[in-house]
C-alpha cells in the first residue's frame, strides 16, 4: 500500500526494493538477521526503516505481530554508540511480557554493534537491575519501573537520543499516560522518537503531537491485533462437560495452544487438570512472580511446554508466532476481549484457529460478540442461535452438547485496556 506521510516528505513506496541492504542497513546488521532466518522485510519494517535510519521522527500505525519491533530495533542498533555511561536509547513498553521479548530481539542485533541491553520492569529485585540498567545502552522499560529507578537516583534519561514507545494506544489505555507523559518530559528535546501503535487518533495522536517533530507518518494494515487469518470456531458445550472437550481439542494436530481462562486460581486449576490428562501445560497469571512468569513464557515459547494457560491481563504482550491455537475456555467478556485473545494466533500472515466454548448461559452474550465481529454465520452454523435461553432461565433451549462448527476467515479490529498496575 502506499506510504502516507507528512506533506513535506511525501514520497511512494518502492516495493521492489525488498532487502534490508537496500533500505539502508548495514551488512553487519543484515548479516545478523540472516543468521536468525530473516531474509526480507515485512512491510512495516519497509515503510520505516529509511526514515529512522535517517533520525526522522516516526508515527507508525501497525498491528502486534505485523514484525514492527525491527523496525525500531534495527534503526536504533545502528545509529546508537556503546559509551557504558548512561542510556541513550529508550524504549517504553506498555507490560513487562512485552518488554522482555523486545528485549531479547534488541539483543539478537545489538551484539554486532557491543551494544548493552538493559530490561527494566516490576516483579523483580529492583538493585540487580537498576545496575544492569545504568551502564546500558538501550533500556527497554516499563512506565512505572522507570519512573522508580529515576526517582531514587539509580538512572539517568538525560542522554537519550532516540525514544521509542511501543503499542503506544495500550499503554495509555492501562493509565500510563501522566507516567508517560513524565518520562518524555525528561528527555532532551533534540533526540528522534518513534511512536508504534494500533491507533494514532485520541490521546496517541494528542501526545504525538506535543512530543514529535515533523513526524512521518506510515500505516500498514488495519488497526489492532488482527484475526485475517485465523479461522473461528465455536462450539457449544455444557459447564461439566468444558474440559472433556478441550482435551478433544487439544489432541487434535497443532502447534502451541493458549488457552484463556477468566481467574488466576482457574488457570493453576486448569493446568494442573491438563498435566494430569498427559499434555505439556504451563500457566500464567498476575498472581506469579516475574521469575516464574518468565520461565513460563520461556518453556512455552521453546516448546517445553505445548500448552498455556493464561488469563487476559497476564497474556498481553504475547508475541508468539508458532500459537496455532488460541481457546477460549472461559468466554471473552467482550468483542475487544475476543479480538485481542484470537489475536495471539494468526501472526505475520500465518493460519490459526480461534476456538469459543459457549455454555448455555453464554448464548446470548457471545452470540452478541459474534454478531459484532461479523462471525454470526459461525455461530449460527455451530447451532448456538436458536432458541437462546433467557438470563433468568438457562435451562431453556439448550444447544447440543459438543455443536457443530464452521469456519471462516474474518477481519476485524479492536484494541485491549487493562490496569497500570498490572504491568509495574
Amino acid at each position: 500500500m502506499p506510504v502516507r506521510t507528512n506533506e513535506a516528505t511525501a514520497r511512494p513506496l518502492d516495493h521492489e526494493q525488498r532487502s534490508f541492504r537496500s533500505l539502508g542497513v548495514s551488512e553487519p546488521i543484515a548479516q545478523a538477521l540472516r543468521m536468525r532466518g530473516i531474509e526480507r522485510p515485512f512491510a512495516i519494517q519497509t515503510l520505516v526503516l529509511p526514515d529512522a535510519l535517517a533520525g526522522r521522527d516516526v508515527l507508525a500505525r501497525s498491528r502486534t505481530g505485523s514484525g514492527k519491533t525491527l523496525a525500531f530495533a534495527v534503526p536504533l542498533v545502528e545509529r546508537l554508540h556503546p559509551s557504558g555511561k548512561s542510556p541513550t536509547g529508550l524504549i517504553l513498553a506498555p507490560t513487562r511480557e512485552l518488554a522482555s521479548q523486545v528485549t531479547e530481539e534488541f539483543r539478537a542485533i545489538a551484539d554486532v554493534r557491543h551494544l548493552q541491553v538493559a530490561a527494566v520492569y516490576g516483579g523483580v529485585g529492583i538493585g540487580p537491575q537498576a545496575k544492569r540498567a545504568r551502564h546500558a545502552d538501550i533500556v527497554i522499560a516499563t512506565p512505572g519501573r522507570l519512573l522508580d529507578l529515576v526517582a531514587r537516583k539509580l538512572l539517568r534519561l538525560d542522554r537519550v537520543r532516540a525514544c521509542v514507545l511501543d503499542e503506544a494506544d495500550r499503554m495509555l489505555d492501562m493509565g500510563f499516560l501522566p507516567d508517560v507523559t513524565r518520562i518524555l518530559e525528561m528527555l532532551r528535546p533534540d533526540r528522534q522518537t518513534m511512536l508504534f501503535s494500533a491507533t494514532l487518533d485520541g490521546e496517541v495522536g494528542r501526545l504525538a503531537k506535543r512530543f514529535t517533530r515533523d513526524a512521518v507518518l506510515h500505516e500498514n494494515g488495519d488497526a489492532g491485533p488482527n484475526i485475517t487469518h485465523a479461522t473461528h470456531r465455536f462450539i457449544a458445550v455444557d459447564q461439566p462437560q468444558k474440559t472433556r472437550a478441550l482435551v478433544r481439542e487439544l489432541a487434535a494436530d497443532r502447534g502451541l495452544a493458549l488457552i484463556f481462562v477468566r481467574t488466576q486460581r482457574g488457570a493453576d486449576r486448569l493446568a494442573r487438570t491438563l498435566r494430569k490428562e498427559g499434555f505439556s501445560a504451563g500457566e500464567l497469571h498476575g498472581g506469579m512472580s516475574q521469575p516464574q512468569r518468565e520461565r513460563a513464557l520461556g518453556r512455552f515459547a521453546g516448546g517445553a511446554n505445548d500448552v498455556l494457560v493464561a488469563t487476559d491481563v497476564a497474556a498481553r504482550g504475547l508475541d508468539l508466532d508458532d500459537i496455532t491455537h488460541v481457546i477460549n475456555f472461559d468466554a471473552p467478556a467482550d468483542d475487544k476481549a475476543y479480538v485481542h485473545r484470537v489475536g495471539r494466533t494468526a501472526r505475520a500472515g500465518r493460519g490459526g484457529e480461534g476456538v469459543t466454548f459457549v455454555t448455555p448461559d453464554q448464548r446470548l452474550d457471545v452470540g452478541r460478540i459474534a454478531k459484532q465481529l461479523d462471525l454470526h454465520a459461525e455461530f449460527v452454523q455451530a447451532g448456538l442461535s436458536k432458541a437462546a435461553p433467557h438470563r433468568n432461565n438457562p435451562g431453556k433451549g439448550r444447544a447440543p452438547k459438543g455443536g457443530n462448527t464452521h469456519r471462516r476467515r474474518q477481519d476485524r479490529r479492536g484494541t485491549p485496556a487493562g490496569r497500570a498496575r498490572s504491568a509495574r
